[in-house]
């Protein structure tokens, strides 16, 4: 439905943060976007509505959202091999989930446009030389000389570029199906539950003895993966936006879903100002100083209809302030009575420097936020709805323990992030098991089987 109130470019007229304002040649800067609007979409209405559909589902209780990948893409580490990792990552965790849960999984990858991220500080120092931050590669370079940080609008083409050659990969990996997952191989051997895995191989191995695929699909061209980003650069968030014929609104073709980080959320900003007069599903993230009214003020903006999978509500509080912050906001989502979902970030808020000065997280901490979250949606009566996390399907030591530890000694060796420590392939499933252990419908599974 159109906005009369909105238009693609109305978030100019509101303050913005975390955006670059120094990129050099200001007209380059606006030939580029104009570029932008006039390049083919990254996605499609329908998908995108499909997906909204499917979030519904979420926020009735009778789905799971896992959302996952990289912190930052990069420019450098574009790879086939790197790109099917993570998809057959996120596919097996989901596996995992929906044998668990007895639940269908959407599955949404931080992927094909994940580029910029926001820092703290806009200037960095090193030996007695300042420079600007490096902001993601859709910004400016990691190396530390002042061409490769000076923000050049070049970039934003790259980017688009790489996005649609990762969806056309992702499009061509969704039709090969599960295949792949049911090699043994593939699983971590150790940390797991085993009676879950073994389960799990078992009706792969029945499924394609019958010529039945696991993943119900409608059609050939069923899509069954979706694309999200942050949407932090709103000037490639308002190029990417396209008008439909039939007057149904707006779409930010850039990806299916899009999310306002911690830092953008603020109810007079612009970041909130676009987000209102698109049709996208949307996230918000909600830290430690988000505040019940702010959260319902925030829903009365981004969707005063109610609209069902409309909203996921992304907490990310660290393992320490989960417990005392969290409840009572899904106590006031769930007095408002709008749909929402509720899905945990448990990775920026437990961030730390390693004694050799490695930023890392503790796959412990890591854990007991999703626990926490898991206890106060029980004890709220909300329903526990999705994963938000960073990682990747390579061996990387970013992130501390697991069921191969990485040590602190660990980190130098493969330690290959743009930006923020990753969980790695076992990390990652290790958890989706660990969160399966949980889930009601297969404790009662091995309560039986005792």
């Amino acid at each position: 439905m159109t906005n009369p109130t909105w238009t693609p470019d109305s978030w100019r007229h509101k303050p913005v943060k975390y955006m670059p304002e120094d990129y050099p040649d200001a007209q380059a800067l606006v030939q580029t976007e104009a570029e932008l609007s006039r390049l083919p979409p990254l996605v499609f209405a329908d998908e995108t509505r499909q997906l909204t559909a499917r979030l519904a589902r979420v926020a009735e209780g009778k789905a799971i959202l896992l959302q996952g990948g990289d912190c930052a893409e990069s420019f450098k580490e574009f790879t086939t091999d790197n790109i099917r990792d993570t998809y057959r990552l996120l596919l097996q965790m989901a596996m995992v989930l929906t044998f668990a849960g007895n639940r269908p999984v959407v599955k949404v990858g931080r992927i094909a446009g994940q580029f910029a991220k926001p820092r703290s500080s806009p200037m960095e120092t090193l030996g007695g030389v300042t420079l600007p931050s490096y902001r993601g590669d859709i910004i400016n370079g990691m190396e530390f000389d002042a061409q490769a940080r000076t923000p050049d609008p070049r970039r934003l083409l790259k980017a688009y570029h790489q996005s649609s050659a990762t969806l056309n990969l992702l499009r061509a990996f969704a039709q090969r199906g599960y295949e792949e997952l049911a090699e043994p191989q593939r699983w971590p051997q150790g940390g797991i539950n085993r009676l879950l895995a073994d389960r799990i191989l078992e009706s792969l191995s029945f499924m394609r003895a019958l010529g039945v695929s696991p993943e119900p699909r409608s059609g050939s061209n069923a899509i069954d993966f979706f694309t999200s980003h942050e949407a932090l650069l709103l000037n490639v968030e308002e190029a990417m936006t396209r008008a439909e014929p039939d007057g149904s609104g707006w779409y930010d073709s850039s990806a299916h879903m899009l999310w306002i980080g911690e830092r953008t959320r603020q109810l007079d900003g612009g970041h909130v100002e676009f987000m209102r007069g698109i049709q996208n599903p949307i996230g918000i993230k909600c830290g430690p100083t988000m505040e019940p009214d702010e959260v319902l003020r925030l829903m009365d903006l981004l969707n005063p209809q109610g609209i069902p999978g409309r909203i996921t509500l992304i907490g990310r509080f660290g393992a320490d302030l989960v417990a005392e912050r969290l409840p009572r906001l899904m106590a006031a989502t769930r007095r408002d009575g709008r749909p929402v979902i509720w899905s945990i970030d448990p990775m920026h808020g437990n961030t730390h420097k390693a004694g050799n000065g490695y930023k890392t997280r503790s796959f412990d901490r890591i854990l007991t936020e999703v626990c926490g979250f898991m206890d106060a949606a029980a004890a709220e009566g909300v329903h526990p709805g999705g994963l938000h996390l960073e990682m990747t399907g390579q061996n990387v030591t970013e992130c501390l323990g697991g069921p191969q530890p990485v040590t602190e000694d660990d980190l130098s060796s493969r330690y290959h992030t743009h930006c923020d420590p990753r969980l790695n392939a076992d990390q990652a499933l290790q958890l989706a098991f660990l969160v399966a252990e949980s889930m009601p419908s297969l404790r009662t599974h091995e309560a039986r089987a005792a």
